[in-house]
Protein backbone atom coordinates (compact mmCIF):
# COMPACT_ATOMS: atom_id res chain seq x y z
CA UNK A 1 0.00 0.00 0.00
CA UNK A 2 1.42 3.41 -0.98
CA UNK A 3 2.19 6.14 1.54
CA UNK A 4 -0.67 8.36 0.31
CA UNK A 5 -3.23 5.50 0.50
CA UNK A 6 -2.07 4.59 3.99
CA UNK A 7 -2.38 8.19 5.10
CA UNK A 8 -5.91 8.44 3.69
CA UNK A 9 -6.94 5.24 5.46
CA UNK A 10 -5.53 6.56 8.73
CA UNK A 11 -7.50 9.79 8.51
CA UNK A 12 -10.65 7.96 7.43
CA UNK A 13 -10.61 5.86 10.60
CA UNK A 14 -9.89 8.82 12.91
CA UNK A 15 -12.14 11.54 11.47
CA UNK A 16 -15.55 10.34 12.81
CA UNK A 17 -14.21 10.46 16.39
CA UNK A 18 -12.75 14.00 16.26
CA UNK A 19 -14.19 17.50 16.40
CA UNK A 20 -13.15 20.38 14.16
CA UNK A 21 -10.16 21.44 16.24
CA UNK A 22 -8.89 17.89 16.84
CA UNK A 23 -8.95 17.15 13.10
CA UNK A 24 -7.00 20.34 12.43
CA UNK A 25 -4.40 19.48 15.07
CA UNK A 26 -3.95 15.88 13.85
CA UNK A 27 -3.56 17.04 10.25
CA UNK A 28 -1.05 19.73 11.25
CA UNK A 29 1.00 17.28 13.34
CA UNK A 30 1.11 14.80 10.45
CA UNK A 31 2.18 17.54 8.01
CA UNK A 32 5.05 18.59 10.28
CA UNK A 33 6.10 14.96 10.62
CA UNK A 34 6.26 14.53 6.82
CA UNK A 35 8.35 17.66 6.38
CA UNK A 36 8.67 19.32 2.96
CA UNK A 37 5.45 18.83 0.96
CA UNK A 38 3.66 17.52 4.01
CA UNK A 39 0.92 20.20 3.96
CA UNK A 40 -0.09 19.32 0.40
CA UNK A 41 0.07 15.56 1.04
CA UNK A 42 -2.05 15.78 4.18
CA UNK A 43 -4.53 18.11 2.47
CA UNK A 44 -5.08 15.58 -0.32
CA UNK A 45 -5.33 12.65 2.12
CA UNK A 46 -7.78 14.11 4.68
CA UNK A 47 -9.77 16.60 2.61
CA UNK A 48 -8.90 19.70 4.66
CA UNK A 49 -7.70 22.74 2.72
CA UNK A 50 -4.04 23.79 2.78
CA UNK A 51 -5.10 26.98 4.59
CA UNK A 52 -6.73 24.93 7.37
CA UNK A 53 -3.71 22.65 7.76
CA UNK A 54 -1.38 25.68 7.84
CA UNK A 55 -3.59 27.30 10.45
CA UNK A 56 -3.34 24.12 12.53
CA UNK A 57 0.46 24.25 12.37
CA UNK A 58 0.39 27.81 13.74
CA UNK A 59 -2.01 26.75 16.52
CA UNK A 60 0.30 23.92 17.56
CA UNK A 61 2.88 26.51 18.54
CA UNK A 62 0.41 28.46 20.72
CA UNK A 63 -0.82 27.88 24.26
CA UNK A 64 -3.51 25.14 24.43
CA UNK A 65 -7.13 26.28 24.60
CA UNK A 66 -9.42 25.89 27.58
CA UNK A 67 -10.89 22.36 27.67
CA UNK A 68 -14.15 22.20 25.73
CA UNK A 69 -13.34 25.00 23.28
CA UNK A 70 -12.58 24.39 19.61
CA UNK A 71 -11.70 27.99 18.75
CA UNK A 72 -10.07 30.86 20.59
CA UNK A 73 -12.34 33.56 22.09
CA UNK A 74 -13.19 36.49 19.85
CA UNK A 75 -12.87 36.58 16.10
CA UNK A 76 -15.82 35.86 13.89
CA UNK A 77 -18.47 38.34 12.88
CA UNK A 78 -20.16 40.09 15.84
CA UNK A 79 -23.84 39.40 16.42
CA UNK A 80 -26.23 41.69 14.61
CA UNK A 81 -27.88 42.57 17.92
CA UNK A 82 -24.48 43.55 19.35
CA UNK A 83 -23.74 45.85 16.42
CA UNK A 84 -27.28 47.24 16.49
CA UNK A 85 -28.52 47.13 20.13
CA UNK A 86 -31.74 48.92 19.24
CA UNK A 87 -32.79 46.24 16.76
CA UNK A 88 -34.72 43.95 19.18
CA UNK A 89 -36.66 46.90 20.59
CA UNK A 90 -37.47 48.16 17.10
CA UNK A 91 -38.69 44.71 16.08
CA UNK A 92 -40.73 44.39 19.27
CA UNK A 93 -42.36 47.75 18.65
CA UNK A 94 -43.45 46.56 15.21
CA UNK A 95 -44.73 43.20 16.38
CA UNK A 96 -46.11 43.88 19.86
CA UNK A 97 -49.25 45.93 19.21
CA UNK A 98 -50.21 43.71 16.30
CA UNK A 99 -49.09 40.20 17.19
CA UNK A 100 -51.33 37.63 18.70
CA UNK A 101 -51.10 35.46 21.75
CA UNK A 102 -48.11 36.76 23.72
CA UNK A 103 -49.12 36.98 27.38
CA UNK A 104 -46.63 39.71 28.24
CA UNK A 105 -48.27 42.31 26.01
CA UNK A 106 -51.43 44.11 27.11
CA UNK A 107 -52.93 43.21 23.76
CA UNK A 108 -51.86 41.34 20.64
CA UNK A 109 -54.01 40.40 17.71
CA UNK A 110 -52.81 40.23 14.09
CA UNK A 111 -49.43 39.21 12.67
CA UNK A 112 -47.02 40.32 9.94
CA UNK A 113 -44.72 38.22 7.76
CA UNK A 114 -40.99 38.25 8.45
CA UNK A 115 -40.39 39.74 5.00
CA UNK A 116 -42.65 42.71 5.75
CA UNK A 117 -41.03 43.15 9.17
CA UNK A 118 -37.55 43.06 7.59
CA UNK A 119 -38.62 45.67 5.05
CA UNK A 120 -40.00 48.01 7.72
CA UNK A 121 -36.90 47.57 9.90
CA UNK A 122 -34.64 48.36 6.94
CA UNK A 123 -36.67 51.53 6.33
CA UNK A 124 -35.95 52.47 9.97
CA UNK A 125 -32.18 52.12 9.42
CA UNK A 126 -32.01 48.60 10.86
CA UNK A 127 -30.93 46.59 7.80
CA UNK A 128 -31.79 42.93 8.30
CA UNK A 129 -32.84 39.86 6.34
CA UNK A 130 -36.14 38.09 6.85
CA UNK A 131 -34.27 34.96 8.01
CA UNK A 132 -32.61 36.98 10.78
CA UNK A 133 -35.98 38.47 11.76
CA UNK A 134 -37.32 34.94 12.24
CA UNK A 135 -34.25 33.99 14.29
CA UNK A 136 -34.60 37.00 16.61
CA UNK A 137 -38.35 36.40 17.01
CA UNK A 138 -37.69 32.81 18.07
CA UNK A 139 -35.16 34.12 20.56
CA UNK A 140 -37.89 36.37 22.01
CA UNK A 141 -40.17 33.33 22.46
CA UNK A 142 -42.33 33.86 19.39
CA UNK A 143 -43.36 30.95 17.20
CA UNK A 144 -45.40 30.22 14.13
CA UNK A 145 -48.73 28.80 15.23
CA UNK A 146 -51.68 27.33 13.45
CA UNK A 147 -55.32 28.27 13.78
CA UNK A 148 -57.29 27.65 16.93
CA UNK A 149 -61.06 27.65 17.07
CA UNK A 150 -61.77 30.79 19.07
CA UNK A 151 -64.09 32.75 16.79
CA UNK A 152 -67.54 33.21 18.27
CA UNK A 153 -69.23 35.21 15.53
CA UNK A 154 -68.69 37.33 12.44
CA UNK A 155 -65.71 39.68 12.48
CA UNK A 156 -66.67 43.29 13.00
CA UNK A 157 -65.08 45.65 10.43
CA UNK A 158 -63.58 47.72 13.28
CA UNK A 159 -62.31 44.69 15.18
CA UNK A 160 -58.61 45.44 14.76
CA UNK A 161 -59.14 49.15 15.35
CA UNK A 162 -60.89 48.34 18.63
CA UNK A 163 -58.01 46.10 19.65
CA UNK A 164 -55.58 48.92 18.90
CA UNK A 165 -57.76 51.31 20.92
CA UNK A 166 -57.81 48.97 23.92
CA UNK A 167 -54.07 48.48 23.61
CA UNK A 168 -53.45 52.23 23.68
CA UNK A 169 -55.75 52.74 26.68
CA UNK A 170 -54.11 49.91 28.62
CA UNK A 171 -50.59 51.16 27.90
CA UNK A 172 -51.40 54.68 29.02
CA UNK A 173 -53.01 53.46 32.22
CA UNK A 174 -50.13 51.11 33.07
CA UNK A 175 -47.58 53.84 32.34
CA UNK A 176 -49.45 56.13 34.74
CA UNK A 177 -49.55 53.36 37.42
CA UNK A 178 -53.33 53.27 37.30
CA UNK A 179 -55.24 50.04 37.95
CA UNK A 180 -56.10 47.96 34.88
CA UNK A 181 -58.16 44.79 35.28
CA UNK A 182 -59.39 42.17 32.85
CA UNK A 183 -62.65 40.53 33.89
CA UNK A 184 -64.85 37.63 32.84
CA UNK A 185 -66.80 34.65 34.14
CA UNK A 186 -65.07 31.30 33.78
CA UNK A 187 -67.10 28.35 32.53
CA UNK A 188 -69.55 27.25 35.18
CA UNK A 189 -68.52 24.03 36.90
CA UNK A 190 -70.62 21.15 38.23
CA UNK A 191 -69.89 20.61 41.93
CA UNK A 192 -69.76 17.02 43.18
CA UNK A 193 -68.03 13.73 42.43
CA UNK A 194 -68.09 14.27 38.68
CA UNK A 195 -65.46 13.87 36.01
CA UNK A 196 -63.07 16.79 35.57
CA UNK A 197 -61.17 16.77 32.29
CA UNK A 198 -57.43 16.23 32.30
CA UNK A 199 -55.01 13.76 33.87
CA UNK A 200 -52.81 13.75 36.96
CA UNK A 201 -50.00 11.51 38.22
CA UNK A 202 -51.25 8.60 40.35
CA UNK A 203 -50.06 5.15 41.25
CA UNK A 204 -50.54 2.74 38.38
CA UNK A 205 -54.09 1.38 38.02
CA UNK A 206 -55.49 3.57 40.82
CA UNK A 207 -57.64 6.15 38.99
CA UNK A 208 -60.02 8.40 40.91
CA UNK A 209 -63.52 7.00 40.52
CA UNK A 210 -66.34 9.44 39.77
CA UNK A 211 -70.03 9.25 38.95
CA UNK A 212 -70.83 7.52 35.70
CA UNK A 213 -73.12 10.31 34.52
CA UNK A 214 -72.89 14.08 34.80
CA UNK A 215 -76.09 15.17 33.10
CA UNK A 216 -77.06 18.82 33.80
CA UNK A 217 -79.69 18.14 36.47
CA UNK A 218 -81.02 21.43 37.96
CA UNK A 219 -80.53 19.99 41.46
CA UNK A 220 -76.78 19.63 40.96
CA UNK A 221 -74.95 22.64 42.49
CA UNK A 222 -72.89 24.85 40.20
CA UNK A 223 -69.91 27.09 40.77
CA UNK A 224 -69.61 30.37 38.87
CA UNK A 225 -65.99 31.61 39.09
CA UNK A 226 -65.77 35.29 38.16
CA UNK A 227 -62.16 36.33 37.58
CA UNK A 228 -60.46 39.70 37.98
CA UNK A 229 -56.92 39.78 36.59
CA UNK A 230 -54.74 42.75 37.56
CA UNK A 231 -52.42 43.42 34.60
CA UNK A 232 -50.08 45.68 36.54
CA UNK A 233 -49.54 43.30 39.48
CA UNK A 234 -49.92 39.91 37.74
CA UNK A 235 -52.42 38.84 40.37
CA UNK A 236 -55.80 37.22 40.14
CA UNK A 237 -58.93 37.53 42.24
CA UNK A 238 -61.71 34.97 41.78
CA UNK A 239 -65.16 35.28 43.29
CA UNK A 240 -66.90 31.89 43.21
CA UNK A 241 -70.65 32.40 43.05
CA UNK A 242 -73.23 29.76 43.96
CA UNK A 243 -76.41 31.34 42.58
CA UNK A 244 -76.48 32.96 39.12
CA UNK A 245 -74.05 34.72 36.82
CA UNK A 246 -75.68 38.15 36.55
CA UNK A 247 -74.39 41.68 36.07
CA UNK A 248 -74.92 42.32 39.78
CA UNK A 249 -72.68 39.31 40.53
CA UNK A 250 -70.05 40.53 38.06
CA UNK A 251 -69.80 44.00 39.61
CA UNK A 252 -69.93 42.52 43.12
CA UNK A 253 -66.84 40.51 42.18
CA UNK A 254 -65.04 43.65 40.99
CA UNK A 255 -66.10 45.41 44.19
CA UNK A 256 -64.70 42.48 46.19
CA UNK A 257 -61.36 42.79 44.38
CA UNK A 258 -61.21 46.53 45.07
CA UNK A 259 -61.95 46.10 48.77
CA UNK A 260 -59.58 43.16 49.23
CA UNK A 261 -56.66 44.31 47.08
CA UNK A 262 -57.28 47.25 44.77
CA UNK A 263 -57.64 50.12 47.23
CA UNK A 264 -54.50 49.00 49.07
CA UNK A 265 -52.40 48.64 45.92
CA UNK A 266 -53.75 51.80 44.25
CA UNK A 267 -54.50 54.07 47.17
CA UNK A 268 -54.02 57.24 45.07
CA UNK A 269 -55.97 56.03 42.03
CA UNK A 270 -58.79 58.13 40.66
CA UNK A 271 -59.54 55.93 37.65
CA UNK A 272 -60.11 52.24 37.05
CA UNK A 273 -59.79 50.72 33.57
CA UNK A 274 -61.78 47.53 32.94
CA UNK A 275 -61.40 45.37 29.82
CA UNK A 276 -64.32 43.00 29.38
CA UNK A 277 -66.03 40.80 26.84
CA UNK A 278 -68.82 42.20 24.73
CA UNK A 279 -71.36 39.67 26.03
CA UNK A 280 -72.19 37.66 29.12
CA UNK A 281 -72.89 39.19 32.50
CA UNK A 282 -70.58 42.11 31.67
CA UNK A 283 -71.89 42.72 28.16
CA UNK A 284 -71.93 46.22 26.71
CA UNK A 285 -75.66 46.05 25.95
CA UNK A 286 -76.73 45.32 29.54
CA UNK A 287 -78.27 48.19 31.46
CA UNK A 288 -77.85 46.37 34.77
CA UNK A 289 -74.06 46.11 34.20
CA UNK A 290 -73.83 49.88 33.80
CA UNK A 291 -76.17 50.59 36.69
CA UNK A 292 -74.10 48.40 39.01
CA UNK A 293 -70.90 50.07 37.78
CA UNK A 294 -72.49 53.40 38.67
CA UNK A 295 -72.97 52.16 42.22
CA UNK A 296 -69.33 51.06 42.28
CA UNK A 297 -68.17 54.46 41.04
CA UNK A 298 -70.24 56.21 43.71
CA UNK A 299 -68.89 53.97 46.48
CA UNK A 300 -65.23 54.20 45.47
CA UNK A 301 -65.24 57.73 44.00
CA UNK A 302 -63.47 56.25 40.95
CA UNK A 303 -63.99 57.12 37.30
CA UNK A 304 -64.70 53.68 35.86
CA UNK A 305 -63.54 53.37 32.27
CA UNK A 306 -64.69 50.30 30.33
CA UNK A 307 -63.39 48.90 27.04
CA UNK A 308 -65.23 45.91 25.59
CA UNK A 309 -63.68 43.41 23.21
CA UNK A 310 -65.45 43.33 19.85
CA UNK A 311 -67.79 40.46 18.94
CA UNK A 312 -66.11 37.13 18.30
CA UNK A 313 -62.92 37.89 20.23
CA UNK A 314 -63.71 37.10 23.86
CA UNK A 315 -61.01 34.40 24.03
CA UNK A 316 -58.38 37.12 23.68
CA UNK A 317 -59.40 38.78 26.92
CA UNK A 318 -56.34 38.81 29.18
CA UNK A 319 -58.06 37.02 32.05
CA UNK A 320 -58.60 33.98 29.81
CA UNK A 321 -54.98 33.04 29.18
CA UNK A 322 -53.30 34.64 32.19
CA UNK A 323 -55.67 33.33 34.86
CA UNK A 324 -58.37 30.89 33.75
CA UNK A 325 -56.05 28.67 31.70
CA UNK A 326 -53.78 28.15 34.73
CA UNK A 327 -56.73 27.42 37.00
CA UNK A 328 -57.91 24.73 34.59
CA UNK A 329 -54.40 23.29 34.44
CA UNK A 330 -54.07 23.28 38.23
CA UNK A 331 -57.25 21.32 38.89
CA UNK A 332 -57.14 19.00 35.87
CA UNK A 333 -58.26 15.50 36.71
CA UNK A 334 -59.43 16.57 40.17
CA UNK A 335 -63.16 16.14 40.92
CA UNK A 336 -64.66 19.36 42.31
CA UNK A 337 -66.31 17.62 45.24
CA UNK A 338 -67.60 20.72 47.02
CA UNK A 339 -67.28 24.49 47.03
CA UNK A 340 -64.39 24.33 49.48
CA UNK A 341 -62.46 22.19 47.03
CA UNK A 342 -63.13 24.69 44.23
CA UNK A 343 -61.89 27.61 46.34
CA UNK A 344 -58.78 25.79 47.56
CA UNK A 345 -57.74 24.62 44.10
CA UNK A 346 -58.17 28.09 42.63
CA UNK A 347 -56.28 29.75 45.50
CA UNK A 348 -53.33 27.39 45.03
CA UNK A 349 -52.89 28.33 41.38
CA UNK A 350 -49.44 29.76 40.65
CA UNK A 351 -47.14 30.14 37.66
CA UNK A 352 -43.40 30.32 37.07
CA UNK A 353 -43.79 34.05 36.40
CA UNK A 354 -45.20 34.76 39.84
CA UNK A 355 -48.96 34.74 39.41
CA UNK A 356 -50.80 34.83 42.75
CA UNK A 357 -54.51 34.14 43.07
CA UNK A 358 -56.94 35.08 45.82
CA UNK A 359 -60.25 33.25 45.91
CA UNK A 360 -63.39 33.62 47.97
CA UNK A 361 -66.81 31.98 48.06
CA UNK A 362 -69.87 34.15 47.45
CA UNK A 363 -73.11 32.56 48.68
CA UNK A 364 -75.27 35.66 48.13
CA UNK A 365 -78.34 35.54 45.92
CA UNK A 366 -78.33 37.23 42.52
CA UNK A 367 -81.85 36.86 41.09
CA UNK A 368 -82.38 36.62 37.35
CA UNK A 369 -84.66 38.94 35.40
CA UNK A 370 -83.80 42.23 37.10
CA UNK A 371 -85.15 45.01 34.87
CA UNK A 372 -83.62 48.49 34.83
CA UNK A 373 -86.20 51.18 34.19
CA UNK A 374 -85.64 54.17 31.93
CA UNK A 375 -85.69 56.41 35.01
CA UNK A 376 -82.93 54.37 36.70
CA UNK A 377 -80.82 54.22 33.57
CA UNK A 378 -81.13 57.95 33.01
CA UNK A 379 -79.35 58.52 36.32
CA UNK A 380 -76.23 56.64 35.18
CA UNK A 381 -73.42 59.15 34.66
CA UNK A 382 -72.44 57.52 31.37
CA UNK A 383 -70.07 59.23 28.94
CA UNK A 384 -69.51 57.32 25.66
CA UNK A 385 -66.08 57.77 24.10
CA UNK A 386 -65.67 59.22 20.61
CA UNK A 387 -64.58 55.87 19.14
CA UNK A 388 -67.36 53.27 19.31
CA UNK A 389 -69.07 54.70 22.33
CA UNK A 390 -71.10 51.51 22.74
CA UNK A 391 -67.86 49.60 23.45
CA UNK A 392 -65.84 52.34 25.12
CA UNK A 393 -67.31 54.54 27.82
CA UNK A 394 -66.73 55.99 31.27
CA UNK A 395 -68.99 56.06 34.29
CA UNK A 396 -68.11 58.71 36.84
CA UNK A 397 -69.27 59.12 40.43
CA UNK A 398 -72.44 61.16 40.78
CA UNK A 399 -72.25 64.37 42.77
CA UNK A 400 -74.05 64.12 46.10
Amino acid sequence: MGKAAGLSKKFLSLWPHLDERARRMIAASEALHLGFGGVSAVSRACGLSRVTVTKGIKELRLKPLTPGRIRRPGAGRPKLTDRDPGLPRALESLVEPLARGDPESPLRWTCKSTRHLAEELSNQNHPISHEKVAQILRGMDYSLQGNRKTEEGDDHPDRDAQFQHINDQVRRALAAKRPVISVDTKKKEIVGNYENEGRKWLKSKTPITVNGHDFPDPTVPRAYPYGVYDLGQNTGFVNVGTDHDTSAFAVASIRGWWRAEGRRLYSHARRLLITADGGGSNGYRLRLWKLELQKLADETNLLVQVCHFPPGTSKWNKVEHRLFSFISSNWRGEPLLDYETVVQLIAKTTTAKGLRVTCRLDRRQYPLGRKVTDEEYALVNLKPHSFHGEWNYSIGPRQN
